[in-house]
Parts: structure tokens; sequence; C-alpha cells
């Protein structure tokens, strides 16, 4: 489902509002021009697997909880798989992911784990300081879609739960979100 340029402004705005990421939110009160597709629910992992596959140069991303597992028809193991492969064809992938202060706990283990598994595939692989909690969700493709929203890599997230994020085609929205995913 496609927008016109003022209701993406505003459904933009709306979203990102919502999230604890004010730099975002002033970004797309800027009013980029580009186009955005609402991903509710599950049409987030959809859209996703398809600009991961579509990628050419670089997929920059972090998030909050990235919970890969060898589960069967486990979601964020094949996001796992399309990274590598997008890694394999020549893409270069970053991603950053959650430290919890204490090193332990749920997130901290399954952050770890999906990590180990990228970067022993060759995908760069960082993660937060421990006193600070990085709770964004978002993957920038190609310098110029943005996925962000409330999506954390889990099965639950991305099958099951009620979850709102967007797709926004901007290349200046994508450079302000990459500066801010960098300076971490």
């Amino acid at each position: 489902m496609t927008y016109t340029k003022r209701t993406a402004t505003f459904l933009v705005v709306l979203v990102l509002s919502a999230l604890p990421l004010s730099s975002f939110a002033h970004a797309a009160a800027k009013g980029h021009q580009g186009k955005v597709v609402m991903l509710a629910d599950h049409t987030y992992y959809d859209a996703l697997i398809s600009g991961i596959r579509k990628a050419k140069k670089e997929i920059t991303g972090c998030f909050f909880l990235f919970k890969a597992s060898e589960t069967r028809n486990n979601l964020p193991m094949t996001i796992v798989s399309e990274l590598i492969a997008a890694r394999k064809r020549g893409v270069n992938v970053t991603i950053e992911l959650e430290q919890a202060t204490t090193g332990k706990g749920t997130v901290y283990e399954q952050n770890r784990r999906a990590a180990t598994l990228m970067a022993d595939a060759g995908i760069k692989v960082r993660f937060d300081t421990p006193k600070t909690t990085t709770h964004v969700k978002a993957l920038v493709i190609d310098s110029r879609y943005v996925y962000i929203g409330s999506h954390n890599l889990t099965q639950s997230a991305l099958k099951y739960n009620n979850e709102l994020s967007v797709m926004i085609d901007s290349t200046e929205f994508a450079a302000e979100v990459t500066s801010y995913l960098e300076n971490l």
C-alpha cells in the first residue's frame, strides 16, 4: 500500500515519534521526499527478506533483540542466512546489537548467538556499550531503503505479535539514519 507525500509524512512522524528515537522523528518531520510503505505485523518479514535479497552494496542495521535459533521454520535464522548470502555476493553488512550491562540474560545470550553466526560468515557485528540500552530496530539497505519500527528480530515479533514498522524509500532519510547508527 502506498500513500501520498502528505499522508506518508504524517504516518512517518506518527510511527517514529512513538519510538524513543527523537533524531528519526526529527528527520521525518523535515519532510524528506520519499515513499513510505506501512509494514504491519507479518508483512515486515517478507519486505525485509525481499530488501536483503535485492541489496547490492551495503546493509547497515541495529536491533535490540536478534533471536535466531535452529528450531524449525525460525524466521530470524532465515534473516541470518539472507544476511550471510548478501555478504557472500559482496554486500558490506554491518549489524549492531544490544549488549546487556550484566553480560548475561536472555537478550545478551540471544544477541551473542546471532552475532557469532554472522561474524563467523564475515559480517561485521558490533555491540553497544554495556552502560547504554540501544532499543533501536532499524535496517538501511543500499543507502536508500530504511526499515524501521517496532519489530525485533524474534519469531514472536515476525510471526505472532501485533507490530508496526515502515519501509521508507528515501536517500536523504537513509543518510540520516545511517549516520545515527554509525555514531551509536
